[in-house]
């Protein structure tokens, strides 16, 4: 018999790096700070040995580096000026439009799914609610055949 203990722990070390991206995310946000010593930091954390390295480097820094593209792409499905986003919204819908863009081996569900989780974790009351409605109609026009 067995067991899935490798895909659910691959699973995990997907979801801790999507966590950490959040949280770097939203740091350079805020504080506008460089991408490398964010990533420094980030490496210092005890999440980081959870996460799935090599992945977390493609999501920080992709999402980083293409963050206008990722904003125009994304902001045509939001109801309201991008300056009304919560750091944390906005973060989450960087690094979700960047997978949805970049990443076609991981399902357009998991990342909906995902980014709504850590809306839950991360976001105010309903914000999980604003990244669903957002990400949903966001995968329709990007990913039209699934």
């Amino acid at each position: 018999m067995t067991t899935s203990r490798p895909d659910s722990t691959a699973r995990g070390a997907r979801r801790a790096s999507r966590s950490l991206t959040v949280q770097g995310l939203y740091q350079w946000l805020v504080s506008g700070e460089d991408a490398g010593a964010i990533d420094g930091f980030l490496r210092e954390q005890q999440a980081y040995g959870r996460c799935d390295q090599e992945y977390f480097d493609r999501l920080l820094h992709g999402a980083i580096r293409e963050s206008a593209a990722l904003r125009e792409t994304f902001s045509s499905q939001c109801d309201r000026p991008l300056a009304e986003l919560s750091p944390v919204e906005h973060a989450i819908l960087l690094l979700a439009t960047y997978e949805l863009l970049h990443a076609p081996e991981v399902p357009f569900r998991v990342v909906i799914n995902e980014a709504i989780e850590l809306g839950k974790s991360f976001g105010g009351t309903d914000g999980h609610k604003y990244i669903n409605g957002v990400l949903d109609k966001l995968a329709a026009a990007l990913r039209p055949h699934g």
